[in-house]
């Protein structure tokens, strides 16, 4: 009882801080999800049924990718620079219950985006979407990787660093990761990468997940997001925890 009442505490401030800038944040990632179902399909004379599933499956996974890997460091950046960070350490609550509550939050303000996102992609172009039962669980599970990851390098880095590998991120999520186009385009060695990374298991879980007719996530996918999930936690609680 006496977590609950710490964790009510602390999501109600952290929620009051940060109402405007999450409120933008929400438009802003409903535009961006809109953006690549539409504004992708563009640079495809053509599409076809396939290219516009993985579009439209692809666009959810760049939402927490977006939220929890760029944002979310950006924030705590801030929070660094501002001293809020040491202010946070002061509270006489547990660790995790902060990460909690502010996890909390920003899993709530990714919800519109992937919805909205969705609806449009089924509405002007009909995709093909086979949504399993799979799909809640798996959405918990790469928005809870994409930010626990976020947290564990924004707080091992400094604010200038972590910011650096946020924009570093974003682009590679965009142009160099096999989210919103098959694997097998890119290079041998990307290939390697992106079996190691986070990236690519939480695409190959969504789109399973939206259209389990078509794709198929493996128990190696599943195993690599929790494994980062839990180094992005852990290391971000050790971090807080430390004198």
């Amino acid at each position: 009882m006496k977590i609950f009442s710490h964790y009510k505490y602390v999501f109600q401030m952290q929620f009051l801080r940060n109402a405007g800038f999450l409120i933008f944040m929400i438009l802003i990632q409903i535009l961006i999800s809109i953006g690549i179902v539409i504004g992708f399909t563009y640079l495809i004379p053509t599409p076809d049924t396939n290219t516009i599933l993985f579009l439209a499956t692809g666009a959810p996974t760049i939402i927490l990718i977006f939220t929890g890997l760029v944002i979310l460091p950006q924030q705590v950046g801030t929070a660094k620079s501002d001293g809020y960070m040491e202010f946070l350490r002061t509270w006489p609550v547990n660790r995790a219950v902060i990460l909690g509550a502010d996890t909390t939050i920003w899993l709530i303000i990714t919800v519109p985006g992937i919805v909205i996102s969705s609806l449009v992609a089924h509405l002007l172009f009909s995709p093909g979407y086979d949504i399993s039962w799979t799909v809640v669980p798996a959405l918990l599970m790469i928005a809870l990787t994409s930010i626990g990851v976020g947290y564990g390098f924004s707080y091992l880095l400094s604010p200038t660093t972590s910011l650096a590998l946020s924009q570093v991120i974003v682009f590679g999520a965009l142009m160099f990761s096999p989210v919103n186009f098959p694997m097998d385009r890119l290079p041998e060695w990307l290939q390697t990468l992106h079996e190691i990374l986070p990236i690519y298991s939480m695409a190959e879980i969504m789109r399973a997940s939206l259209a389990a007719s078509t794709f198929e996530a493996t128990l190696a996918n599943y195993i690599n997001l929790l494994v980062w999930c839990v180094l992005g936690f852990g290391g971000a609680i050790f971090i807080l925890n430390k004198k």
